[in-house]
């Protein structure tokens, strides 16, 4: 049984991260942690968790943990991923690692250094739909694949209206945007299917200098870009086109990915309108042909198999393995750093309208 610390528990957590965890065989949620202890104990009387704390640092001390989940806000993953790999905790930090690159990389390093088990929470690598449509493309089922457009919606961010809970992103250092969350995942579900993207032109317009607060008659500056839009190459040679559109929410339709290849056309659209590329399940068609994804790529208990705690179900079975088995998940903080590279190279080359390298 491995012991589990959730850090952040009533916030993403509590309606994603806990469900998971709390149905999983192989793990115990024994703590949780938040940033006052009338919310912990709220957290773990829902949950039915018998440690609760408004410290992480008790949370991390503590004899009954063996795992720390990091799901505070990005500005506050790299004191809380450092406290764990100090203690030699196996940690699982919810995307993204850091608020850039740098930090990134830095928590990296300090993962490798510490020897534990590390994982990031990217939900499209752990999607069944995503995994089924990349078998399909493993198996010549579209012939060479030689194109591949995404068109998804990036509500709430983006718009000329925000949540109160959500002002703090509007700020470039917090790490959290359009950019690093929507298309941060939705990106890492597309490479999930289609392969690594090797080089990108791109754009990040703002269109909202300044954004009205829901439910006020207050405004507030805004630094974020409100699009992204980016062409590319991927490593097998086809071309990417991705547009992510910011907005108000709630989402419409979701997404569209096209995926074109010499001898058919796989198209993927949310089974239920407006859900995002990483969470749910996709219609998938290749021509007139529907293609139900088999019960096989569903390895997650039938109670947890909708929303944001299926796939994070799935990255939590992974880690299990990884620690048995005395290995790093995928995806662990190395295929994190990559990430972040990514959406750095995107920005340089918003920047600078230059065709950028992925390195």
């Amino acid at each position: 049984m491995i012991r589990v610390g959730v850090v952040g528990a009533s916030g993403w957590a509590d309606g994603s991260h806990l469900p998971a965890l709390t149905t999983l065989e192989m793990f115990d949620v024994t703590a949780v942690a938040t940033t006052n202890q009338a919310s912990a104990d709220r957290a773990a009387a829902t949950h039915g968790v018998r440690h609760a704390f408004a410290d992480a640092g008790e949370l991390i001390a503590h004899p009954e943990v063996d795992l720390v989940v990091v799901s505070v806000k990005a500005s506050g993953h790299a004191a809380v991923i450092k406290a764990a790999l100090d203690a030699g905790k196996h940690v699982v930090s919810e995307w993204p690692l850091g608020v850039d690159a740098a930090e990134a990389g830095e928590l990296t390093e300090a993962a490798t250094a510490a020897g534990v088990v590390h994982a990031v929470v990217l939900q499209g690598h752990h999607s069944p739909s995503a995994r089924f449509a990349a078998d399909l493309l493993a198996d010549g089922r579209i012939g060479r694949l030689e194109s591949v457009a995404l068109v998804a919606e990036g509500a709430p961010w983006g718009g000329g209206r925000i949540s109160p809970n959500l002002v703090f992103g509007l700020d470039p250092a917090e790490g959290t945007s359009i950019l690093t969350i929507m298309a941060g995942h939705f990106l890492a579900a597309l490479e999930r299917v289609a392969g690594p993207l090797t080089e990108v032109s791109a754009r990040l317009p703002r269109t909202h200098d300044r954004v009205l607060v829901a439910g006020t008659q207050r405004t507030v500056p805004n630094t974020t870009p409100s699009h992204v839009l980016l062409h590319g190459l991927l490593a097998r040679g086809a071309t990417a086109s991705v547009a992510v559109h910011g907005g108000n929410g709630p989402a419409r339709y979701g997404f569209r990915l096209e995926l074109v290849g010499s001898d058919a056309t796989l198209i993927a659209t949310p089974a239920r309108p407006g859900t995002f590329i990483h969470w749910g399940d996709w219609d998938i068609r290749i021509g007139d042909e529907a293609l139900a994804v088999p019960d096989t790529y569903r390895t997650v208990p039938a109670g947890i198999r909708v929303g944001p705690p299926a796939n994070i179900a799935a990255l939590y079975q992974e880690v299990a393995r990884a620690i048995t088995e005395a290995r790093q998940p995928h995806p662990g903080f190395e295929a994190a750093l990559r990430h972040h590279r990514l959406l750095a190279t995107i920005e340089q080359s918003a920047a600078d309208g230059i065709v950028r390298y992925i390195s």
